[in-house]
């Protein structure tokens, strides 16, 4: 008997214990909790997990849908979602609405993709298929910027 090859998640786990990695919001909440309104709120009363999903690279997810421009969207989906922990982060990159069209997509600190959506005969289509490297400006000249994988040329030049 064969065995069947399968094939890579669209997402990878990623250390998130590391040093000056932060966690949902910054507010200091030990410095409210035993206060007499807080107390009485009924919100305080459920559980104390945040909801947030953190360690999670979905680079690999937005790389296959941008090869997959031109090609039938249910299919893409299809083969997306199963591959993935939950179908969230296709919609990050895909827009879902006319309304929600953008010509990129930061989906990181210094990552941007180019936008995405599906056209009226069901193929998944770039927002702004002319969009380059070389025509986004960083908005800063410390980090190292990238579009669809590609490094951007810095902006200013650096003085030092």
């Amino acid at each position: 008997m064969k065995p069947t090859l399968q094939k890579p998640l669209l997402y990878r786990s990623v250390n998130t214990r590391t040093h000056g990695v932060r966690h949902g919001s910054c507010r200091a909440y030990r410095y409210e909790r035993h206060t007499k309104s807080e107390k009485d709120k009924q919100s305080n009363r459920g559980s104390m997990h945040s909801h947030q999903r953190h360690g999670f690279d979905y680079t690999p997810l937005f790389r296959f849908l941008l090869s997959k421009v031109g090609h039938p969207w249910d299919q893409v989906f299809s083969e997306a979602k199963a591959r993935l922990d939950r179908p969230d982060p296709v919609f990050w990159m895909v827009a879902q609405h006319e309304s929600d069209k953008q010509d990129c997509v930061r989906t990181d600190e210094n990552s941007y993709y180019s936008g995405l959506y599906v056209d009226e005969g069901g193929l998944l289509q770039k927002v702004n298929p002319q969009l380059t490297p070389e025509q986004m400006k960083p908005c800063c000249n410390c980090c190292t910027h990238t579009f669809n994988g590609v490094v951007c040329p810095q902006g200013l030049p650096h003085n030092g």
